[in-house]
């Protein structure tokens, strides 16, 4: 049996430091799923934070991303040094980073403990993970300063927005299934598709909105052929003349992520009425995602520091009408297209948002 959330001080604190907004999702999960999907979240945002150290030469992160996985998966004894990599982590949230790498071992005794059916479910989707991560940095870590490379196909995006989120989409359908909700009448393969494409949203909704940091960064997560079919090079992008010219691809992006967060929407509306925590945190970042959207039809904006962000008074009203709108079945169905459709007030400017 894993043992209680509560006594895993590795996940209360460190979730909480690294990601807020997932602790927030976290807290309201059932019981039952609340500890693997929160150790699943953990070791993925330590895989992210090793690739991401870009003070790091890419040698070394590919040789730790390959000994986490590998510790992860079982097939590694030797227990992780990852102290070089940890003194690097000078981002936003570097001394929760800095603190989750020194403690992973922690984490992997805590997977140790759990069932056989949640372990392997989470060393799926973290070898599912680092198998894109490893990938992003063959593509990515050989461009030059200055220079941007791109995917090559709309089928490598598909796939890339597969390995690092509709994976996880995947791993939660499995999880919640077989803990919260085992006997109820759902159509199971359209739930986990519908599950899968809900992460592929996420992700496709993020790329969107850090574009213009991960062009600066050297990489473009929009295909060269569909640049090319509109007369752009992946490095012109980094001028904020070439906005027009994207704008239409722009645009089509946001709304196949908009189709992929409605087919989410779908799967938040599958899972029974009385599981009423795991609806809720399906849907805080759909509505957050969907809102999201609607800011990034304003764009694409390509200015260096450029960045869409909810903000916090809109998060905190998108929770509270979640919460009062789960009695009524009609006014919870409206939620999504609410938010998708809602108004976007000008600000003084959208940079450095």
């Amino acid at each position: 049996m894993a043992a209680d959330l509560q006594n895993a001080p590795v996940l209360t604190s460190l979730l909480r430091e690294v990601s807020r907004s997932f602790y927030l999702t976290l807290w309201v999960l059932p019981k039952a799923v609340r500890e693997p999907i929160g150790l699943g979240y953990l070791l993925a945002r330590a895989t992210d934070t090793i690739a991401d150290t870009a003070l790091v030469p890419l040698l070394e992160r590919t040789e730790a991303l390959v000994a986490l996985r590998d510790r992860v998966l079982g097939n590694r004894k030797t227990r992780l040094d990852l102290a070089s990599l940890a003194a690097a982590q000078t981002g936003k949230f570097s001394a929760a980073e800095r603190v989750l790498l020194l403690r992973l071992e922690e984490a992997i005794a805590i997977l140790e403990s759990q069932s056989e059916f949640d372990r392997a479910r989470i060393r799926e989707v973290l070898a599912t993970i680092t198998a894109g991560q490893l990938l992003d940095l063959e593509r990515f870590g050989g461009v030059e300063r200055g220079g941007v490379r791109a995917l090559e196909t709309d089928a490598e995006l598909d796939d890339y927005t597969y390995r690092v989120a509709g994976c996880v989409g995947e791993f939660w359908t499995h999880l919640t299934r077989k803990h919260v909700f085992p006997d109820a009448p759902i159509d199971a393969d359209r739930f986990l598709e519908a599950g899968i494409r809900f992460g592929k949203g996420l992700q496709l909704v993020n790329i969107l909105r850090d574009l213009p940091g991960d062009l600066r960064s050297g990489r473009c997560y929009i295909p060269r052929e569909s640049l090319s079919a509109i007369g752009l090079e992946p490095d012109e992008l980094l001028a904020t003349s070439a906005e027009n010219h994207l704008r239409p691809l722009y645009l089509s992006l946001v709304e196949r992520a908009q189709g992929h967060l409605e087919a989410g929407w779908e799967y938040t509306g599958m899972i029974p009425a009385r599981f009423f925590r795991l609806r809720l945190a399906c849907a805080w970042p759909l509505l957050i995602g969907a809102r999201t959207l609607g800011m990034l039809r304003q764009g694409p904006d390509l200015a260096e520091g450029a960045k869409i962000k909810v903000p916090r008074p809109e998060v905190r009203q998108i929770l509270w009408q979640s919460v009062l709108r789960l009695p009524s079945r009609r006014r919870w169905d409206c939620l999504f297209q609410e938010w998708r459709e809602r108004p976007v007030v000008p600000g003084p400017s959208r940079r450095n948002s």
